[in-house]
């Protein structure tokens, strides 16, 4: 089949950038779709123009409804990379798109700046909180992503001297590639003030100062980089129960009885992609998650206010599930296992007798691993030290039979 839709990335310098394979593209198409500063650098096309409208699906469908005839979509640089192709790829298949890429923003700024691509993170923070940016603060890291408007640049400024990391030099690019392209150079503390043009991208290397407070990526934070009112699952085993959640890229979480929502945020932080939903009953908790997961870089944590099993109802099937508070009802344990996609993992923490017994009841109907967790720690007695020990914890670790193919 010849593709009848072709999605073509077209940069700053316009026509005169593109291959003779995309300009003929563009002279044979009966439609052409783009934001209006691309349609406005091709003047001379013949084709009937259609801008985006929000919502964007408004515009997926009319070039859907165009299935047959050439349709020539006109993207930013690389339209595979955080752009309209991936979207657009989600309704038309593979022989019927055809894909012509330019350099992405990213390889743009790289190349002004001498910085291996595959040594950079690359985000993109259109439409997203910039809050994500905090995932990635590591020492030397050095961070390329496509801001939001003209005011990011001040905001990510400001965010990156709150949290420590002010000597982190930032650099701007703004309509790379063509001739209006302009370059700003500073430091995070030292960043002007003021906007600047909306297409920007924003190049970071991050230089912790006095205050930084590096987190890696691995389970088992300190306890003490959650907020929290008690309602935490402390840092040893935490770890331990993120080691049998077994976290995936790309798979969802349901966190239930979440309290600070620690196990949640630390399965987004472990896995590109990953998913997740803390359901949590209390309201204060549940702003408590919020806050958390904005100041730990996984903003796009989903935070449910409601009491399980009735809060679950609506979410999409998990590929893993961690009980930490409900433990001893019976329902929601059915609930819980019912929901669970096949070859899925369902690990459950308990404190109380009751729900202990409850897990001893669960491992004797669907087998799983049962183990004891015991951790002390040294805390000052009189002049001395001593140990303390934690509440034991018990957990069980189940993983669902995966279907047999008939």
């Amino acid at each position: 089949m010849t593709p009848w839709l072709s999605v073509i990335g077209i940069g700053e310098d316009g026509l005169a950038g593109l291959s003779a394979a995309a300009r003929a593209l563009i002279d044979a198409a009966l439609l052409l779709v783009g934001g209006e500063r691309h349609l406005a650098l091709v003047p001379d096309a013949e084709a009937e123009r259609l801008a985006w409208r929000q919502p964007l699906a408004d515009t997926v469908a009319e070039i859907l409804r165009r299935r047959g005839s050439p349709v020539v979509v006109l993207a930013s640089g690389d339209p595979l990379c955080y752009g309209v192709a991936a979207t657009l790829a989600r309704h038309v298949a593979a022989a019927e798109m055809a894909v012509l890429p330019q350099p992405s923003a990213f390889s743009l700024a790289a190349a002004r700046l001498l910085w291996p691509l595959e040594d950079c993170v690359s985000l993109s923070l259109h439409g997203r909180p910039v809050e994500a940016l905090r995932l990635h603060l590591v020492p030397g890291a050095r961070i390329l992503a496509l801001t939001t408007d003209g005011d990011a640049p001040v905001q990510l400024a400001k965010l990156l001297s709150d949290a420590g990391w002010g000597p982190s030099a930032m650099t701007v690019f703004a309509h790379m590639g063509g001739e209006r392209e302009r370059r700003i150079d500073a430091t995070a503390e030292t960043w002007p003030l003021g906007r600047i043009a909306a297409l920007n991208t924003l190049a970071i290397e991050c230089r912790p100062g006095p205050t930084a407070r590096p987190l890696s990526r691995l389970p088992g934070l300190p306890d003490d980089a959650f907020e929290h009112d008690g309602q935490i699952t402390k840092r040893e085993t935490r770890a331990a129960t993120l080691a049998v959640l077994a976290p995936l890229p790309g798979e969802l979480l349901w966190d239930v009885g979440a309290g600070c929502g620690s196990v949640a945020i630390e399965w987004l932080r472990a896995g590109r992609s990953s998913r997740a939903i803390a359901v949590e009953r209390d309201a204060m908790r549940c702003a408590i998650i919020a806050r958390n997961a904005a100041a730990l870089g996984v903003p796009g944590l989903r935070v449910v206010h409601g009491q399980a099993p009735a809060a679950l109802a609506e979410l999409p099937a998990p590929d893993a599930v961690f009980l930490g508070g409900g433990v001893g009802e019976a329902r929601l344990w059915e609930a819980l296992w019912s929901a669970l996609k096949p070859g899925g993992r369902l690990v459950a923490n308990a404190v109380t007798l009751e729900g202990e017994a409850q897990l001893l009841r669960w491992q004797a109907q669907a087998g799983g691993e049962l183990v004891r967790i015991a951790v002390s720690r040294v805390e000052p007695v009189g002049s001395r030290r001593g140990w303390r020990p934690l509440r034991p914890v018990t957990q069980l670790a189940l993983a669902k039979p995966r279907a047999v193919p008939s």
